[in-house]
């Protein structure tokens, strides 16, 4: 079976986007494992399926890299939510996924329009950018989920010796999924693999947990890094940014604004405080077209 796909990614967080909207598309773990390998397949940090919704304007379904499905993704929302908006002509569009539905919005660029300099006012008409809303939060234990009570502002974990512990009491937030963010200024590639491998599978998340590496470096600017549950270090992680400001703000680190440096590039995260939303702005491009072989 052959499908067409398409390349394409969020702020360096890449995805091969599959049409199913007529025919229906439901690799195996195994399939969905062999197309995100980077040497013998072609290679993304998420799969992803467009499927029909009785409800929204499309139903989003992710697998992991390493062939596992999870229940969102927010850069790929913003992918898929411009591939609807295209095809639709909106300008906003429901896109539904296991951790629920969500809202996609054009965008213009939060950092450069309405900037001149030499290269021009915009490069909005380059890349793309969508605002998607993430919803509300899950702060409480049972929504991140943790295997015991915990004040999620800070849960009772800790990597190293007890009594020196080179990482310790995160945060814990679901964005749909379950995030843990650690407070720090050390990213280095070795450290982050190293620790965010170990924290990943740990007895406290029952379901694994994506993991963050936060360095606040002003009150609206956080340098992120993020080990994806399932997918390894990625260049930007959609849910870990919004995971990232609402940990950060809830221990009075930041605002309930601020732009999340990323290494594939910068997301700008709004915590509302009338609706409780997490809104996430960020580019999107389209590296290519393909067919698979599944």
């Amino acid at each position: 079976m052959t499908r067409p796909f398409v390349r394409m990614n969020g702020a360096g967080n890449d995805f091969v986007v599959v049409n199913a909207l007529e025919t229906p598309f439901a690799p195996t773990p195994d399939q969905a494992r062999a197309i995100a390998d980077r040497e013998t397949g072609q290679g993304c940090d998420q799969l992803i399926a467009i499927e029909p919704s009785p409800t929204a304007d499309a139903f989003m379904r992710v697998w992991n890299a390493d062939g596992g499905q999870v229940e969102t993704c927010g850069n790929a929302l913003r992918c898929v939510g411009w591939l609807l908006m295209q095809s639709t002509g909106k300008d906003s569009v429901v896109i539904d996924t296991l951790a629920g539905p969500t809202t996609a919005s054009r965008a213009g660029d939060p950092g450069r329009v309405g900037s001149g300099g030499p290269e021009g006012p915009t490069t909005a008409a380059q890349t793309k950018f969508v605002t998607v809303d993430m919803g509300a939060p899950g702060l409480d234990w049972t929504e991140v989920p943790l295997a015991e009570e915990m004040d999620t502002r800070g849960i009772e974990l800790q990597v190293g010796p007890i009594d020196a512990p080179v990482l310790h009491t995160p945060g814990a937030v679901s964005m749909g999924n379950p995030h843990v963010v650690f407070f720090t200024d050390r990213q280095d590639d070795a450290f982050v693999r190293g620790s965010g491998s170990l924290v990943e599978h740990h007895p406290l998340f029952p379901q694994g947990v994506n993991v963050g590496f936060a360095q606040v470096l002003a009150p609206d600017r956080i340098r992120l890094r993020v080990w994806e549950r399932g997918a390894g270090l990625t260049k930007a992680c959609g849910t870990g940014a919004c995971a990232a400001l609402v940990a950060t703000a809830r221990r009075g680190l930041t605002g309930r604004h601020a732009v999340i440096e990323a290494d594939g590039g910068e997301l700008t995260i709004d915590w509302d405080e009338a609706s409780g939303h997490v809104f996430m702005t960020g580019p999107v491009e389209i590296e290519g077209t393909g067919v698979l072989a599944v």
